[in-house]
């Protein structure tokens, strides 16, 4: 057997780097054959220290060779990709322009709706966002507050980059507002070109793009780029981007990553029949959600808090970020269960009554997930502490106030967090990844 590797995924997180290397198989899919870790070494000032330990760690605890691998790469380290959204109205281009965001990975600083007033403005450069996004009004629409917008954004010394997907109309006009200034600016599609009609993915696209290019300034990260000549993503856009190559060969797909500060939840899904027509605005196809108070270490005590549990209280000793002890590992099993109940509510759609001069109608608001025929469980606290399986089972419970998966739907745990290294991988090589998916779901059968 040849034991060199075919691929080698690096993935610079907030607190640890990891390495995986797969090789080809003879049916055309991947096999995963090495996996290797370091802390990541930001408070070091330079990540490349973190990256040469983890392919080191890898190499010595396979067996493996990376030296003619080929080599992709995400990130999430140093806060990751942190930006702050600014539309017309909340309802439409904001919210847009926000979804379109979170696909791509990015944490969601400020959304602004409407005149960017001297305090949001004040608030923007607290923030020092990697980038702002800047969207407004349908093609042909509203433009003078969108102008004004660039206008005041451009007043900002930032020293970041734009991104524009706002009304076709005045791109002209924007693009010379930030030529001016000497900003950087991209363009995008209008994410709301029209009423009811949602187009977030070419914004992803652009933002990933824009990501990649400025990851490699921070510190050490040049040493990621002599690694690669590929395009370096967002690491929760390597999983939404998984998620969207699952459901290409599995069908409709929910995935579930519980962290030690977040709960992120992806959903690709068009929804069922049975509501499509009780819809009150579009949702996109492929949705990402991140939970900044629910996590099982980090933000444990706010779990805690709403699940308004006291007994639970008590035991706030026992809460780990690597639990050890069968009391440590059942206080994170029921911190998990709690995350995903409580995350996977927010993400779903609810069936809410409208009241109308002909009478009440039901309507849907948000995400149908009644569709969702796998569910998918990642990270740590899914997949190593135990009990994954059933907690996932638990929020199959079908439509009632909340559009929840159905109790048909299989449950798939990623034991070894490679969802957002084959979301990379797809983006050179999708089929790969497909077949690799399809083995995956052959064996959960």
């Amino acid at each position: 057997m040849s034991n060199i590797l075919d691929f080698l995924t690096l993935e610079v997180g907030s607190t640890i780097t990891k390495a995986n290397g797969f090789v080809k198989t003879p049916d055309h899919a991947l096999a995963h054959v090495a996996q290797g870790f370091a802390p990541t070494s930001v408070l070091l000032g330079n990540v490349g220290i973190g990256l040469l330990e983890a392919i080191e760690d890898l190499e010595n605890s396979s067996g493996y060779k990376t030296e003619s691998a080929e080599v992709f790469a995400n990130s999430s380290a140093a806060g990751g990709l942190r930006v702050t959204v600014h539309g017309l109205t909340y309802n439409m281009t904001a919210r847009a322009a926000k979804e379109a965001s979170l696909g791509a990975g990015a944490i969601i600083k400020m959304v602004t709706a409407g005149d960017l007033s001297e305090y949001d403005l004040e608030e923007i450069e607290e923030i020092n966002p990697n980038m702002v996004i800047l969207a407004g009004g349908v093609d042909f629409g509203a433009r003078d507050i969108v102008i004004t917008n660039a206008i005041k954004l451009a007043s900002l010394d930032l020293g970041v980059p734009v991104v524009y997907a706002g009304n076709a109309a005045i791109k002209r006009a924007v693009e010379n507002v930030f030529h001016k200034a000497g900003i950087e600016l991209m363009i995008a599609p209008n994410v709301f070109p029209d009423v009811d009609v949602l187009n977030v993915d070419p914004l992803r696209k652009r933002m990933q793009e824009l990501f990649s290019r400025h990851i490699t300034h921070a510190p050490g990260m040049e040493r990621l780029e002599s690694l690669t000549d590929r395009q370096i993503i967002p690491t929760p856009g390597a999983v939404l981007r998984a998620a969207e190559i699952f459901a290409e060969v599995t069908g409709d797909v929910l995935v579930i990553d519980v962290g030690g500060a977040t709960t992120d939840v992806h959903s690709v899904s068009e929804g069922s029949r049975e509501f499509a027509d009780k819809l009150v605005d579009p949702e996109p196809h492929a949705k990402r959600t991140v939970e900044g108070d629910l996590g099982v270490y980090v933000n444990a005590a706010n779990i805690i808090e709403m699940a308004e549990e006291e007994e639970r209280k008590k035991h706030i000793d026992e809460i780990k970020a690597m639990p050890a002890s069968d009391s440590e590992k059942e206080m994170t099993a029921w911190l998990c269960r709690k995350a995903v109940e409580i995350g996977v509510r927010r993400h779903a759609g609810i069936i809410a009554d409208l009241f109308t001069p002909s009478g009440k109608k039901q309507v849907v608001k948000g995400k149908d997930l009644t569709a969702v025929k796998w569910v998918v469980g990642t990270g740590g606290a899914l997949t190593r502490v135990g009990g994954g399986r059933e907690i996932l089972s638990s929020i199959c419970t079908g439509p009632g106030k909340y559009l929840m998966p159905r109790d048909s739907a299989q449950i798939l745990l990623d034991s070894n967090y490679l969802f957002s290294a084959l979301g990379t991988i797809s983006l050179d090589y999708p089929e790969l990844v497909k077949n690799t998916f399809k083995k995956w779901t052959e064996k959960n059968d």
